[in-house]
C-alpha cells in the first residue's frame, strides 16, 4: 500500500505556526524574567525592611535599660513580639554580645545560641545576609546595640523567611502568567485573523509553489512577444514586460507611473483608463496599429486592470495591399469586359468588309488610352507612385469620378531618398485618393485631382496635394478626422476612420505635416509635406515643361496622330514586349521638340523589335499584309517608346521596381 505523501503546509499555515511559537517563546521568557528579577527585588526589600526594623529596636532606650537588669528576656520577650507584629517581620531576637538569645517567637529557642553570623556586627557593623536557621531559610539583618560609651552591650537580628518572600513572588508570577495567557491567546486570534487573510490572498500555496509560480511567471512574461500591462486600481502601472514596452514605445521605469504620465496617444491612454472592458480595439501609436484588449482584475472591487497589446502593423499594411489589389482585380475585369467588347467591334467591322473604319476604331482607343497613361507618367516619373496613380484612375472610372493629375506635378524617378520608403507613400497618397474619391462620388462633375511635386528650396519637400468636389469638411472636425475611428460614413464589417489615421501615423513618422482645408470651387483639399532631406536622382523642383509633357497634347508630346499602337515587324501588339525582354517598363515619353536629343542620348540601342517601336511614329504594319498599311499624319522621325495601357502599366512597374501597390484602408474618411 502506498503511503501518501503529506502536503507541505501552506505558507499561511507555517507563518501562523511560527507566529505561535514565537509568542509562546516570548511570554515564558517574560515571565522567568519576571520571576527572577520580582524574587530579587523581593530578597532586597525584606533586607531592607529587617534592617530598619533591626535598627529601630537598637536604638529604643527601654531596650537598653532592659539589657542592664538582672533578667533581661522579662521585658524583651513581649517587646519583640509586639514589634514582630506590628512590622511584618517573621522573627525579632535580641541577644548577648555572646549570641545567647534573649528573645525568640520559639521561647524554647531563649537561652540558646543564635544560629547566624554576629562577627561583623561585634565590630559595630550593621549587615544582611540570607541563612537558614530555626525557622528555616530567611533574610535577616544584624546590627549591634550600644550603650552612650559606644560599647556593644548586645546584638539584635530581625528577619523575614525565604518561603514569605517566594509566596507574594509567586502570587505576581501567577498574576503575570494570566496576563501572558490572555496575550498569548489574543495573538494567537489575530495570527489566524491575519493568516487567513493571506490565505486567501496565495489561495493555500506553500512557500515552494509561491517560488515555483512566480518562476514560471517570470519566464512567461519575458518569452511572450505580445505586449502585457497590468494597472492597478488607481491605473498606475503595476507591471510591464519587455513586449509592453516595445509597442508602446517606453524606456527606464515606468512600474509605478500614471498611464497619463506616459505620453501615449490620447485614444489609447483613454482606453487603458477605461473601467469598462475593451476587446479587439485598433489603436495607433507614432510607429505601429495595435489590437488592445482591457480586462478588470476579478475580486468584487475594481483591483486593476490587465491590458494586452498585440502589433498588426504588418497585418494591416497586407490588409490594405489586399484590398488595393482588389480594386485592381476589379478595374481590370471592368476593362476586360469593355475590351471584349471593343474587340467584337472591331470584328464585326472587318466581317463587314469596313477594315479601315476598324483601323480607325482600334486607333482611336489606343490612343485614349495612351494619353492617359502618357499623362499620368510624364508627371510623376516615380514608378510607384505612377503605378498607384493608374490604379487609383481605372478605380474612380468605375465609380464615375475623374480623377486628374495637376499641371504642377513633377516627380522625377530615382528623387525620392531610400529614408522614404514607397509603402509610405502609397499609404498617404492611396488613402488620401480613396477618401477623395467617396467623398466626390455622386457630386455634380466629381473630380479628384492629385498633385504631386518637390519643392525647389534648401529645406526640399515633397507636396503630396488630393482635392475633390465633395461636400468638403466640417471646420469643426479639421483635428478630429485624423483621429482613429472618426468617420461620417456609415460603419463597415471592417470599421471606419483608420485611412487618415493611418496617413497622420505615416506622416508624423518622416517629421512631415498634414493639413486640411477647403478646396477651390468647394470640397476638401489634404496636403501632406515630406522632407526629402538630401535630394536624389535628377533636379528637383522643375517646371513641367522640362519633363517633356503637354497637358494640351494628351501628356505624352504628340499628336493623337503621333500616338498610334507601333507594331513590330512581327506584327506583335500593341506595346508588347521584344523577345528578350521580361517585363515592360513604363518610359517618359520626351517632348516633340527633344525626341531625337533623347533618341541618341538615351536609346543607343535602336533595336525596330523594341516594344512600341514605331517606323515613322505612325501605325506601322508588317511586310506580310497583316491590313493595309496606314501612314499617320505629322510623323516625327525621333523615335518613341509607347507605353501601355493603364492595367498594364501598374503590372509592370510593380513587376519591374519589386513596389507593393498598398496599403490603403479602402477610403476611410469622413
Amino acid at each position: 500500500m502506498r503511503i501518501p505523501v503529506p502536503r507541505p503546509r501552506s505558507l499561511a499555515g507555517q507563518l501562523f505556526a511560527m507566529q505561535a511559537v514565537l509568542i509562546a517563546v516570548l511570554v515564558a521568557g517574560y515571565a522567568l524574567f519576571t520571576y527572577f528579577s520580582d524574587r530579587s527585588q523581593a530578597e532586597e526589600a525584606a533586607g531592607r525592611q529587617a534592617m530598619a526594623v533591626a535598627r529601630s529596636v537598637a536604638d529604643t532606650p527601654s531596650v537598653l535599660a532592659a539589657i542592664r537588669t538582672p533578667r533581661p528576656t522579662t521585658a524583651l520577650q513581649p517587646y519583640a513580639l509586639r514589634v514582630q507584629r506590628d512590622t511584618g517581620v517573621d522573627f525579632v531576637t535580641i541577644m548577648n554580645p555572646q549570641g545567647i538569645r534573649w528573645t525568640h517567637p520559639d521561647e524554647n529557642q531563649i537561652g540558646k545560641h543564635f544560629r547566624g553570623h554576629i562577627d561583623r556586627a561585634l565590630q559595630g557593623e550593621s549587615f544582611t545576609e540570607t541563612y537558614t536557621g530555626t525557622l528555616g531559610p530567611s533574610v535577616r539583618a544584624v546590627t549591634p546595640i550600644e550603650d552612650e560609651d559606644k560599647r556593644i552591650v548586645g546584638l539584635v537580628s530581625a528577619g523575614i523567611k525565604v518561603e514569605a518572600i517566594s509566596k507574594r513572588v509567586q502570587d505576581q508570577v501567577t498574576a503575570l502568567l494570566g496576563v501572558a495567557g490572555g496575550a498569548l491567546a489574543l495573538g494567537a486570534v489575530g495570527t489566524y485573523v491575519i493568516n487567513a487573510r493571506l490565505r486567501r490572498h496565495t489561495h493555500g500555496m506553500n512557500a515552494a509553489e509561491l517560488s515555483r509560480m512566480h518562476d514560471y511567471h517570470e519566464a512567461a512574461l519575458h518569452a511572450v512577444r505580445e505586449g502585457l500591462l497590468m494597472l492597478d486600481a488607481q491605473y498606475r502601472v503595476a507591471l510591464i514586460n519587455d513586449g509592453g514596452q516595445e509597442l508602446l514605445g517606453v524606456t527606464g521605469d515606468v512600474v509605478g507611473r500614471s498611464v497619463a504620465e506616459l505620453g501615449l496617444p490620447a485614444p489609447l491612454t483613454g482606453a487603458l483608463l477605461a473601467s469598462e472592458p475593451r476587446v479587439d480595439e485598433v489603436h495607433l501609436t507614432a510607429q505601429r496599429v495595435l489590437v488592445v484588449n482591457t480586462s478588470p482584475v476579478s475580486g468584487g472591487e475594481h483591483r486593476g486592470t490587465v491590458v494586452t497589446l498585440r502589433d498588426v502593423t504588418e497585418l494591416q499594411s497586407m490588409m490594405g495591399e489586399l484590398d488595393s489589389e482588389r480594386g485592381f482585380t476589379q478595374a481590370l475585369r471592368s476593362q476586360a469586359h469593355e475590351a471584349a467588347n471593343r474587340l467584337h467591334t472591331v470584328v464585326s467591322l472587318i466581317e463587314l468588309g469596313r477594315s479601315d473604319e476598324a483601323v480607325d476604331f482600334a486607333t482611336a482607343e489606343l490612343e485614349l488610352a495612351q494619353a492617359l497613361t502618357d499623362q499620368v507618367v510624364a508627371a510623376v516619373g516615380e514608378p510607384v507612385l505612377a503605378a498607384l496613380l493608374l490604379g487609383k484612375t481605372a478605380q474612380a472610372n468605375e465609380r464615375g469620378v475623374e480623377l486628374v493629375v495637376s499641371e504642377e506635378s513633377c516627380l522625377d524617378d530615382g528623387l525620392l531618398p531610400s529614408t522614404l520608403p514607397a509603402r509610405d507613400l502609397v499609404t498617404i497618397l492611396g488613402n488620401l485618393i480613396d477618401n477623395a474619391v467617396d467623398a466626390a462620388q455622386g457630386s455634380v462633375s466629381a473630380r479628384v485631382t492629385v498633385a504631386a511635386y518637390s519643392t525647389n528650396t534648401d529645406a526640399a519637400e515633397l507636396v503630396l496635394r488630393v482635392s475633390d468636389t465633395g461636400t468638403g469638411v466640417d471646420p469643426a472636425h479639421t483635428e478630429a478626422v485624423f483621429q482613429r475611428g472618426f468617420s461620417t460614413k456609415p460603419s463597415g464589417p471592417a470599421g471606419r476612420g483608420l485611412g487618415l489615421a493611418l496617413v497622420r501615423q505615416a506622416v508624423t513618422r518622416h517629421t512631415g505635416t498634414l493639413t486640411v482645408r477647403e478646396a477651390e470651387g468647394g470640397g476638401a483639399e489634404f496636403e501632406a509635406r515630406l522632407p526629402l532631406g538630401e535630394r536624389g536622382g535628377l533636379a528637383a523642383g522643375s517646371e513641367p515643361a522640362d519633363s517633356g509633357r503637354s497637358i494640351e497634347g494628351g501628356g505624352s508630346g504628340r499628336s493623337p496622330e503621333d500616338s498610334g499602337p507601333g507594331r513590330s515587324p512581327e506584327g506583335s501588339g500593341p506595346g508588347r514586349p521584344a523577345d528578350d525582354t521580361h517585363s515592360a517598363r513604363v518610359t517618359v515619353i520626351p517632348h516633340p521638340t527633344q525626341a531625337t536629343e533623347s533618341t541618341s542620348s538615351d536609346r543607343p540601342d535602336k533595336d525596330p523589335r523594341s516594344p512600341g517601336h514605331a517606323e515613322g511614329a505612325g501605325s506601322a504594319r508588317a511586310a506580310d499584309g497583316a491590313g493595309p498599311e496606314r501612314p499617320a499624319e505629322g510623323t516625327h522621325p525621333a523615335e518613341t517608346t509607347a507605353t501601355p495601357h493603364p492595367t498594364q502599366a501598374t503590372e509592370s512597374v510593380s513587376a519591374d521596381e519589386g513596389a507593393a501597390v498598398g496599403p490603403t484602408d479602402g477610403g476611410d474618411d469622413v
